[in-house]
Order: structure tokens, then C-alpha cells, then sequence
């Protein structure tokens, strides 16, 4: 497991992760990049388990995902199938398993007060957190990607699937944006990753 990690994961932060993955029914696998999530967490038919993460993701972020998806699996085993699968019984989970990793040997010291914020009550993905997205894409590779709420009212913009939209006024929490093509309204997250699109050449 530490040969199939260690280009994701810090040596800071490794050996508490293996002694998390220490289950002989329990397998990760680093995927390419899956524009829908992060990272994924599934009983497999023979009752064995099974964790993806995206190959893509930088070292702090690769870490939170790994360690939500374990405890999906930790969750599983201790309360069963019925429960919600981003419950109170997750959350807890979660809660206990990150909780060792934040400190200032494993994150960068900027990060920690967002982290310790978010951990109150985590989210089913990291990435509704808007501040704390935008403080840990600055470990990204660099890219031509722009968040949703950093688009001007009226921009045109796209998406991974080449479709392309206006986007619109902020609904509570997430912004109407206008497929151009079809005239349908979506909603999208503050910080969904978008392409922007310059409204006089029509290219991006």
C-alpha cells in the first residue's frame, strides 16, 4: 500500500494512513481524473471494499478525500448499511479519523484554522466549503480553470463537457447559469471549476 501512496500522500502523514487502511478486505486504487467526485468508497459483491481516489488532486487534498472515504468504510462497519451515507454517523467518523492528521506537520499552517472551521461539521464534499476550496486549490498545478464565483455576472463560460453557459444571479448559495444552446437553467456551486469563455473572440 505505502508503494501505491507515496507519490500522493506526505511522509508526515503516512504512517497514520496506513495504520487506517491495517484490513485485509480494505483496497485503494488511484484513478485518473473523475470530473464528477474525488474519490469513492463501495462494498464490492465478494464483501470485500474498495476506495478510488483521483490521481489529480494535490498531496492535502488527496489526504482529506482518502481519509472521508475510509470513513465511509469505518462507518459501514460499525453501524451497518442502513445509515445515511453522509449522516451524523459519517460525520462523526470522519471527525475522530481526521482529527490526528491536523497539525502542523502534515498541513501547512494557514490551512489549519479553515480545516479545524470545516471539521465542526463536514460536508459530503470538501468542496462546498468555498474558503476552504479556495485555499487548498493554491496546491494545485497551475491551470486556466476559474471558480464560479470568481466569473462576472453575464460571462459566458465551460464546462468539462464542452457545454457552455451564462451564469446568472446567486440563488442562496449557488448561482443560475444559462446552457447557451438549450436555453435550460442549472444551478451551480460557488466553486465548481469553469472554463470562461471571452465575449468577443469567443474563445477561451
Amino acid at each position: 500500500m505505502r508503494k501505491i501512496l507515496q507519490a500522493y500522500i506526505t511522509d508526515q502523514a503516512m504512517p497514520q494512513v496506513l495504520n487506517l487502511l491495517k484490513h485485509d478486505h480494505l483496497t485503494v486504487k488511484v484513478k485518473n481524473e473523475r470530473k464528477t467526485r474525488h474519490g469513492d468508497y463501495m462494498r464490492l459483491p465478494n464483501g470485500k471494499h474498495q476506495i478510488t481516489i483521483n490521481s489529480n488532486l494535490n498531496k492535502h487534498r488527496f489526504l482529506i478525500t482518502l481519509v472521508h472515504e475510509i470513513a465511509h468504510f469505518e462507518a459501514y462497519k460499525t453501524y451497518g448499511k442502513f445509515i445515511k451515507p453522509h449522516g451524523i454517523e459519517w460525520k462523526r467518523t470522519f471527525q475522530h479519523l481526521m482529527l490526528p492528521f491536523l497539525n502542523p506537520d502534515i498541513f501547512p499552517s494557514e490551512l489549519l484554522p479553515l480545516l479545524a472551521k470545516h471539521f465542526k461539521n463536514p460536508k459530503a464534499s470538501s468542496d462546498t466549503d468555498v474558503i476552504l476550496a479556495l485555499a487548498l486549490r493554491q496546491f494545485d498545478e497551475p491551470n486556466d480553470k476559474t471558480f464560479i464565483f470568481e466569473v462576472p455576472l453575464g460571462q459566458t463560460f465551460k464546462i468539462y463537457n464542452g457545454k457552455i453557459f451564462k451564469k446568472g444571479i446567486q440563488r442562496t448559495k449557488r448561482f443560475e447559469c444559462l446552457e447557451v444552446k438549450t436555453g435550460r437553467m442549472y444551478l451551480f456551486n460557488p466553486n465548481a471549476e469553469v472554463e470562461v469563455i471571452s465575449a468577443k473572440t469567443g474563445v477561451s
